[in-house]
């Protein structure tokens, strides 16, 4: 595959956009024009109103499998300063998974190592299938995964991230729910099944909701005791006098289905 041929394929089914890489021959592998085209298209679907969820995988039988060894060379003659602009290019397609409005669900299949275990961290709800292996990999070659270590931190604690940080070992897709990185595990033969079930219960939730309760969960993790409680009055305070929150008590109060359930 040519550095120009689109690395992403989307499709739209009603509500629910599929996102998913589509380099099979290369194990999904990550390189910059992949992060560009991730970012981009993570922010433009994030802004569609008609869209309620993303649901992210990759085609073939790997979800990604980290860095791609054609950029890895590359990048082995940057100066400092094409690295930091590298890595920043890197962050914005990250930020771009976590910082999105819509919920996103992981569809997470045969391998995640690297940056490809880094987008499961970003994912508000993965799913995996049953042997997938999981990893971060970096030091053993020398490297640190830097631009992943805030999701992969706020994900699955300082003491998980040392271990699997510093060893640099592969582990299952049990191991990873036990660490919270996976939230399901699923036979593989189930997993798009899983994935709709999961699908269908943030179709449930109020569209603006789930938005403010992302939001209001980015804004909690570094604030201190003053500000959380601020965020979180804040949050219930406008969530009750927006359209929404109006909806969906009036929906509840007179037994019928808030606009927004399928």
């Amino acid at each position: 595959m040519s550095d120009s041929a689109p690395a992403i394929e989307v499709t739209i089914t009603g509500a629910v956009a599929h996102v998913r890489f589509d380099r099979p021959a290369v194990r999904n592998a990550f390189d910059d024009h992949v992060a560009a085209e991730l970012a981009a298209t993570m922010n433009e679907l994030g802004a569609r109103e008609d869209l309620r969820a993303i649901v992210l995988g990759g085609k073939g039988d790997v979800f990604c499998a980290g860095g791609d060894l054609n950029w890895m060379r590359r990048v082995a003659d940057y100066t400092r300063e094409e690295n930091l602009a590298d890595a920043e290019a890197f962050q914005q397609a990250f930020e771009a998974v976590d910082a999105c409005p819509l919920p996103v669900v992981g569809r997470i299949q045969g391998a995640a190592l690297g940056g490809g275990a880094g987008l499961v961290a970003c994912c508000d709800i993965a799913v995996a299938a049953e042997g997938t292996v999981l990893g971060f990999p970096e030091a053993r070659l020398g490297l640190v995964p830097g631009v992943i270590s805030p999701y992969v931190l706020r994900k699955i604690g300082l003491s998980q991230t040392r271990r699997y940080f510093l060893t640099g070992q592969r582990f299952d897709a049990e191991e990873a729910q036990r660490i919270g990185l996976v939230h399901v595990v699923a036979a593989p033969e189930y997993l798009d099944e899983v994935v709709d079930d999961v699908v269908a219960q943030l179709l449930e939730c109020a569209p603006q909701a789930l938005a403010n309760a992302k939001t209001l969960l980015r804004g909690l993790v570094d604030a201190d005791h003053g500000d959380a409680t601020r965020l979180a009055r804040d949050a219930i305070t406008d969530a009750r006098a927006s359209d929404d929150g109006r909806e969906g008590l009036g929906a509840f109060l007179a037994k019928r289905k808030a606009r927004w359930r399928p």
